[in-house]
């Protein structure tokens, strides 16, 4: 058997048994509008995606994943609540060489409920855990809701809290920021002279030649901006060890529970997404997972799941570290917010690597 015959062999397997669920088959197009991708993701996309450009479709992209697509045709047309299944191949670039394929086969499942989004997060991780449960995979499990609660809860102005929500996905980039807003790092020579500059009363305009495609109020607006935020006192050091001790919690779930549970106890605002957690874990557990050894990091997906706003998942070969997840998911309901053109609804799900399962299992 080919590589590519043991791979569509798998993939077909998988389909079906998301397919035996009941959820319906969607056909998702191959060529997409780069400008939707690039409002959702940023121009970090292009570093990922393979671009062309259509002489009447203008700038087109051969699909990343399934889960645009598929939001889309559900907010166009789709009646709720609905389930569909899908299997077919996106399009990474990869700059090194290493288990990463450039072009590769999905398989996935998609939930789009809203009356009862925390049972739905139980419904697909379960179905993917029964599916996958021949390989011996460790599951792994977040919620960026936490995070998120936890920046909105900050003692700081709105467009601080922008600016770290905005870079959530950006490990290193929200740290850095982090940093800056908590006063452990002093700001750039250049930003500290333009200040003086500007407190000395001088005009920052005399002797500047205006190039590039902002406008002067733009950039008025940003000096603005930058002023307002040199104003601004500091987040409190406190709060700031607070976010760095929800973002280095990873324990088993129960555990992990109630360590956020006692950072609550300093952070009113984060509650609401501790306590959807602990009812998304009794849900899990009505759906036949032991959550006692189901592991959860508060920092899971920071880096491949930019989408994701809750709950986030992901299946892995511990005794094959070198591969990506072989499974993984999450919930979006933000995205249907954008996609839905004034419409949303909750909705979760996830895909299923076919080329992996298919090398787990001695096939390729």
């Amino acid at each position: 058997m080919t590589p590519k015959t043991a791979i569509k062999a798998e993939a077909d397997a998988l389909y079906a048994a998301i397919a035996a669920t009941g959820a319906v088959p969607v056909e998702a197009d191959l060529l997409l509008p780069a400008e939707t991708l690039l409002d959702l993701y940023g121009e970090d996309i292009r570093a990922r995606a393979y671009v062309t450009h259509d002489p009447v479709r203008g700038e087109m992209m051969l699909r990343p994943d399934f889960t645009v697509p598929v939001v889309q045709a559900h907010m166009a047309h789709g009646a709720e609540p609905a389930r569909y299944c899908y299997m077919g191949e996106v399009f990474r670039q990869q700059y090194h060489a290493g288990p990463r394929q450039s072009e590769y086969v999905q398989v996935g499942y998609e939930v789009f409920d809203g009356s009862d989004p925390l049972a739905a997060d139980a419904e697909v991780f379960a179905l993917f855990a029964t599916i996958l449960s021949p390989l011996g995979l460790r599951a792994a499990t977040g919620d960026t809701g936490i995070l998120r609660a936890a920046v909105m809860g900050l003692g700081t102005t709105e467009r601080r809290k922008a600016a770290l929500m905005r870079h959530l996905w950006r490990p290193k980039r929200f740290r850095a920021l982090l940093d800056r807003f908590g006063g452990r790092t002093a700001i750039s020579d250049a930003r500290h002279s333009l200040l003086q500059t500007l407190d000395r009363g001088q005009d920052p305009w005399a002797g500047v030649s205006q190039t590039g495609l902002r406008s002067q109020q733009e950039v008025k607006e940003r000096i603005a901006a930058l002023q307002e935020d040199a104003a601004t006192p500091p987040i409190s050091a406190g709060e700031v060890q607070l976010v760095e001790a929800i973002l280095a919690v990873a324990d088993k779930c129960p555990a992990a529970l109630d360590q956020l549970a006692a950072m609550a106890g300093q952070m009113p605002a984060l509650l609401p997404a501790v306590d959807r957690l602990k009812a998304r874990l009794s849900a899990l557990e009505a759906k036949g997972i032991d959550v006692h050894t189901l592991d959860f990091e508060a920092s899971y997906g920071r880096t491949t799941m930019e989408y994701y706003d809750g709950f986030v998942f992901g299946f892995y070969a511990d005794a094959a570290a070198d591969l990506p997840a072989v499974a993984s998911g999450g919930r979006y309901d933000a995205l249907t917010a954008v996609l839905g053109q004034g419409r949303s609804i909750p909705a979760v799900g996830g895909v299923i690597r076919p080329a992996l399962v298919a090398r787990l299992r001695g096939g390729i």
